[in-house]
């Protein structure tokens, strides 16, 4: 399970630097710079959206269970 949410936190972080490398390139076509960031950033969105809820639905079927801090150990 925590293999699983390090690779998409480890693809989230991917595509948040595409979309910067987009940002910051020095293309020929401005249109296609842009839309190239947005479709990384549209991404970066989509899979965020899908590990919280991919946590939710571990955290339901008990697959995973929150322990909090430890207090007073």
């Amino acid at each position: 399970m925590k293999i699983i949410i390090v690779l998409a936190l480890i693809a989230i972080l991917c595509a948040l630097a595409g979309a910067g490398l987009f940002m910051l390139r020095r293309g020929q076509g401005k249109q296609e710079q842009n839309s190239r960031m947005a479709w990384a950033l549209a991404v970066r969105v989509g899979l965020s959206v899908t590990l919280f809820l991919f946590i939710l639905l571990s955290w339901h079927m008990g697959w995973i269970r929150p322990t909090g801090l430890p207090i007073g150990s």
